[in-house]
């Protein structure tokens, strides 16, 4: 039976009540995105601007990958937001997770900010950027799949009550968590961090650091909300649902892995195409381990080194860059 003083659903709620608080996680992970705060402007991107002018320095395949990521991003960080403001923050009412999907909206404009702090450094054409979510097909293929996950509850008269509407929400957040966030994010991660690896691109490279230890956090927070929903309304996670999700993230990584080759078709030094596929297939079983679903792929990280990204004791020099010691440890182990 469904928990009637849950997650959602919840009639004895005070969303003005912040305290006591019954879900200690959804605090912990607001610190933890207080501990991460940054901005884009704080990190200098003259090298990089020095790099995108010059005609030698990067090759047509690394200034493709370098366009098609900042081209994604940039509205995917947007439509995300959207998704937070206009269907979880309205159907989640418990007031600490209110206080953490506040933040994560924050950092989600922050996000936003930093393409348009790249479009600016570098001289691009902002219109170019803005709409590859339409010109470019498999940047377009990812977007149209995830919107199309919650055409449903974004209909103003959508109610969590009843089993198949909790379906629909969960369908949701999985959807924006850990399809969008947590998939679709991920092979533009491990492109832009390669590149900063050979010493090239390091502002954007340092910019999407940060951006992926935001997206870490928001990803823990969304399958912990998802997590609790699920618990607290057993009787919705049936076999056929089941099913049904490990299918939609199956469709998400083949996406995933086209727009894989497509942003990065030639490969780059020490590292191929397919190699980023294989990583996608890694994380891919890594997200549904999180949600209680079983493993598809059965693949080994390719790209260990990703795991310094989110490592949250290390601290750079401060003369080379700002510190990024993150206060709390442990959080994210699953996600690297």
């Amino acid at each position: 039976m469904a928990k009637i003083n849950g997650i959602i659903n919840n009639s004895t709620v005070d969303p003005n009540k912040i305290l006591p608080m019954r879900y200690l996680w959804a605090r912990q992970h607001y610190k933890d995105g207080v501990a991460n705060n940054w901005t884009p402007e704080e990190i200098s991107m003259q090298k990089d601007v020095e790099q995108w002018k010059s005609p030698h320095v990067l090759s047509d395949t690394e200034r493709r990958l370098i366009l098609w990521n900042l081209g994604f991003f940039a509205t995917a960080e947007s439509l995300t937001a959207n998704n937070l403001v206009l269907t979880v923050y309205r159907h989640v009412t418990n007031p600490e997770c209110r206080q953490y999907l506040l933040r994560q909206a924050y950092e989600e404009a922050v996000h936003t900010d930093t393409f348009i702090y790249c479009c600016d450094s570098l001289g691009l054409n902002p219109d170019e950027i803005f709409n590859m979510y339409n010109t470019v097909p498999s940047i377009k293929a990812k977007d149209d799949f995830v919107v199309d996950l919650t055409k449903s509850i974004l209909d103003p008269s959508f109610s969590t009550v009843g089993p198949e509407n909790i379906r629909r929400f969960l369908h949701d957040l999985i959807g924006f968590y850990v399809i969008m966030e947590g998939i679709f994010f991920y092979a533009g991660f491990a492109m832009m961090l390669a590149l900063k690896r050979q010493n090239k691109m390091i502002g954007i490279g340092e910019q999407f650091e940060y951006i992926m230890r935001d997206e870490s956090l928001h990803l823990a927070f969304g399958c912990d909300l998802i997590n609790t929903i699920k618990d607290e309304n057993p009787e919705v996670w049936t076999p056929e649902f089941k099913d049904e999700l490990v299918e939609l993230i199956r469709k998400s990584v083949i996406l995933e892995k086209t727009y894989a080759f497509d942003a990065c078709p030639q490969g780059m030094l020490g590292i191929n195409a397919q190699q980023f596929c294989d990583y996608v297939e890694y994380i891919a079983d890594r997200r549904l381990e999180r949600i209680d679903l079983p493993k598809q792929y059965g693949k080994n990280n390719p790209f260990p080194w990703m795991s310094q990204s989110t490592d949250l004791t290390k601290e750079k020099n401060f003369f080379e860059t700002r510190v990024t010691e993150y206060q709390t440890a442990g959080s994210l182990d699953w996600d690297k």
